[in-house]
């Protein structure tokens, strides 16, 4: 990873280190014998074997839910969720910024504002953490980019860690989910990147009325609708195959954008566009709306699924813990 290149080591001792980081089997620099003595010492010393501490760590009642708070060596401190997935393995919902700046109101870590960007071996140290918490028989199958921060805003970073993830781990790209408010002058950049790797993502929508979108999420841009369209139909354009589609992210909130009109303009919006699903979810408690009744998901969703667009309700979870989509805050309780 990017912190053992400078650090005058050949190419492939920098291999070594990297794929001994991600073997749960080692704990220390001491256990890579793949190494020298000397230079294990020598990282000993200069190089911290990861990159947080664990501060606090919970489990949800249901116990499929665990979050860390992690705390890098500057002070800055993120959280990090463990999930059990439908296949009985897990899945982990990583974070790429201390905080955020995109001030979406339903969202406790955007109250937070931004402190800083992530490196690459923070966002990576994040899965080296969960890894090494499973037990022995069990795997992370999947990796979602859904903690705090925006990823686009930390575009190179963030690009870094999805490099080592797939190269170094058994995690295929299908697997991986990159979320997004929507930031479209780095998704334009990403449609011609070609290190980018084509890994899922996933646009928080949320609301297909300019004016009610911006209403709860400030960093939507005057023409946004029209100008996700165009983007949307070129990214299914490059990338969308019958294992590749776009997943627009689309938040519940009780009496704001959860009418059944609302679900009708939303299939006209996403049928418009082409090969689009859609992840239903009810807001989580952040403090500032309700959600809807459980009725009112089945009904928004119904409305979807007759106008033939392909519809998910995302369960929630580790809402108990604050560990649920939005409610991601540093919370020391």
């Amino acid at each position: 990873m990017s912190k053992y290149a400078g650090k005058g080591l050949p190419s492939f001792r920098i291999k070594q280190i990297n794929t001994a980081l991600f073997d749960r089997a080692i704990t220390s620099w001491a256990d890579i014998t793949t190494l020298p003595k000397d230079l294990r010492v020598l990282l000993e010393i200069q190089v911290p074997f990861a990159s947080f501490i664990c501060v606090a760590l919970l489990q949800s009642n249901d116990k499929t839910t665990k979050k860390a708070l992690l705390q890098a060596s500057d002070g800055a401190e993120i959280e990090t969720v463990l999930m059990k997935n439908s296949r009985g393995h897990w899945s982990i919902c990583v974070s790429c910024q201390v905080g955020c700046a995109m001030n979406c109101s339903f969202c406790a870590t955007g109250k937070m504002g931004l402190t800083r960007n992530l490196i690459a071996d923070e966002i990576i140290d994040q899965y080296r953490f969960w890894n090494a918490n499973i037990g022995k028989d069990e795997i992370i199958t999947n990796i979602v980019f859904m903690g705090m921060g925006e990823p686009m805003a930390n575009y190179v970073e963030v690009k870094k860690s999805l490099q080592a993830l797939l190269k170094y781990t058994e995690i295929g790209i299908t697997k991986i989910v990159v979320s997004t408010v929507g930031v479209l002058p780095r998704l334009n950049i990403l449609l011609d990147d070609m290190d980018w790797p084509p890994v899922r993502l996933a646009v928080s929508l949320h609301s297909v009325d300019q004016e009610g979108r911006l209403s709860f999420m400030p960093t939507t841009t005057p023409t946004f609708l029209a100008d996700l369209k165009t983007w949307a139909k070129a990214y299914l354009e490059k990338f969308g195959n019958r294992n590749h589609h776009l997943t627009f992210e689309y938040l519940l909130m009780k009496g704001v954008n959860d009418s059944l009109t609302d679900a009708k303009k939303l299939a006209k919006y996403v049928k418009s566009i082409g090969r689009v699903k859609v992840n239903v979810m009810a807001y989580n408690n952040t403090g500032v709306f309700d959600a809807p009744s459980a009725d009112r998901v089945d009904e928004f969703c119904e409305i979807l699924r007759s106008s033939d667009v392909d519809v998910t309700r995302r369960r929630s979870m580790g809402s108990d813990i604050y560990a649920a989509c939005g409610q991601l805050a540093n919370t020391k309780k």
